[in-house]
């Protein structure tokens, strides 16, 4: 079909067709077989429509023109005669020069002149957008684009001049939403590539000092079974007998959390009082370790249990648990070689239920940031912080099964023995 309307405003007519073409009056329309219509641009000295049946002719409403060919030729001659561009008027552009658009919504911006009749866009800059078929005033796509600044520049034109400008595109990250967690049953499981927190959670032998700390973020919501090897956070050796590792457990039987770091047979360990992590109920937790030695001194226990800190809903926790240790502390480094949420080195998975929610990992001490993390207890945008997380995972938001994406490193995790329904909407 081709619409052919003319502008009261702009004084001059309008050609659209599939493509989207438009052009200016000075046209006339002759019947060069019988029922075909050909219109020809006389400024220019060429045919912008070719022979086309005359049926193919409509109104701006939509509705075809009536009559033969020769009826139809008539009648848009009649049209092209009254219309003109007599103030003799260059286009002026007046829609808006600036959009605002939401990383991952699209465009939906139609371009609007004074007097305009022809229109150039150039969008080599903004991938995914393009014209509508049949309007090439309006814009559509962009769903695609990064958070950013889009310089478009657009053209109005007529037969008296052109109107040039840059259209503005600022394109914004969507406002923070935490709508989905993780939940664990059974054997399952997330795992990553543990190389890739080696400098985060690793270190080559006895603590060295801030370089060789960490803290780890995350809230949680227990689930009804009572036993109390669940594992929530697992980093370090395949061998757990000798090697170093970190690990966090779930004690669903006295609802507790435990904190073991070092090897089976060394290693210090804090167990915390019972209840701090009531099933069915969201908690945040931050456990801290600042980077000193952990053994293997009887003389330093204490000192090896000072170097950890652990916070519940942004309160200091340590003092109402309980430190024991294997052979006096580790000295050892944590090897890089298992990083998983759900799974000891072999078994001991979260069970019934369990939820795991926006995970994040430093390489700092972050104890004096506790109470910034927990945000008064609700989960937020935590690259806002002042000291922002070396690895965050959202657990669900964002994310498509089965990878759980690292926000801000490259450590993403796969999801093992769990199907997408393991991404929930029950969240803190």
């Amino acid at each position: 079909m081709i619409k052919i309307y003319r502008d009261e405003e702009a004084n001059a007519i309008f050609i659209e067709n599939a493509n989207g073409a438009q052009f200016l009056n000075s046209l006339q329309a002759t019947v060069p077989s019988s029922g075909l219509v050909t219109l020809l641009d006389l400024a220019r000295g060429i045919d912008v429509v070719s022979d086309t049946s005359h049926t193919q002719f409509i109104k701006e409403d939509g509705i075809a023109y009536s009559g033969t060919a020769i009826d139809v030729c008539n009648t848009l001659n009649a049209i092209f005669q009254t219309s003109g561009s007599s103030q003799g008027l260059a286009p002026t552009i007046t829609s808006s020069l600036a959009i605002s658009l939401t990383e991952g919504d699209s465009l939906n911006y139609e371009l609007t002149a004074d007097y305009g009749v022809g229109y150039e866009w150039d969008l080599s800059n903004v991938s995914g957008v393009t014209t509508v078929g049949g309007s090439v005033r309006k814009l559509i796509g962009g769903s695609s684009l990064s958070a950013g600044t889009y310089n478009i520049p657009v053209k109005a034109i007529n037969y008296n001049g052109e109107d040039s400008e840059t259209i503005v595109l600022t394109v914004s990250t969507p406002p923070f939403a935490d709508t989905k967690s993780i939940q664990f049953n059974n054997q399952d499981y997330l795992g990553a590539n543990a190389a890739l927190l080696d400098a985060t959670l690793g270190r080559a032998s006895n603590g060295s000092g801030a370089s060789d700390a960490w803290s780890t973020s995350f809230w949680f919501k227990g689930g009804t079974n009572s036993s109390n090897g669940q594992t929530i956070l697992y980093f370090g050796d395949n061998d757990v007998t000798n090697g170093g590792n970190f690990h966090l457990k779930y004690r669903g039987g006295a609802n507790a959390l435990r904190v073991s770091y070092g090897s089976s047979n060394n290693k210090v360990q804090w167990t915390s009082a019972n209840d701090v992590l009531p099933s069915g109920t969201w908690k945040h937790v931050l456990v801290t370790y600042d980077g000193g030695t952990t053994g293997a001194s009887s003389g330093s226990l204490s000192s090896y249990y000072s170097r950890f800190t652990v916070f519940v809903d942004g309160t200091d926790i340590i003092s109402g648990g309980t430190w024991t240790h294997s052979n006096y502390g580790y000295s050892g480094g944590i090897d890089a070689d298992n990083f998983r949420v759900g799974r000891y080195a072999s078994g001991n998975y979260l069970q019934s239920d369990c939820k795991v929610d926006e995970l994040a990992i430093w390489n700092s001490d972050q104890s004096s940031n506790a109470s910034s993390i927990y945000n008064s207890g609700s989960t937020f945008d935590l690259t806002a912080l002042g000291t922002s997380p070396t690895h965050w995972w959202r657990m669900g938001d964002g994310d498509t099964y089965p990878t759980i994406q690292d926000n801000v490193g490259t450590a993403h995790f796969t999801m093992y023995n769990m199907t997408v329904a393991d991404i929930v909407t029950d969240v803190p």
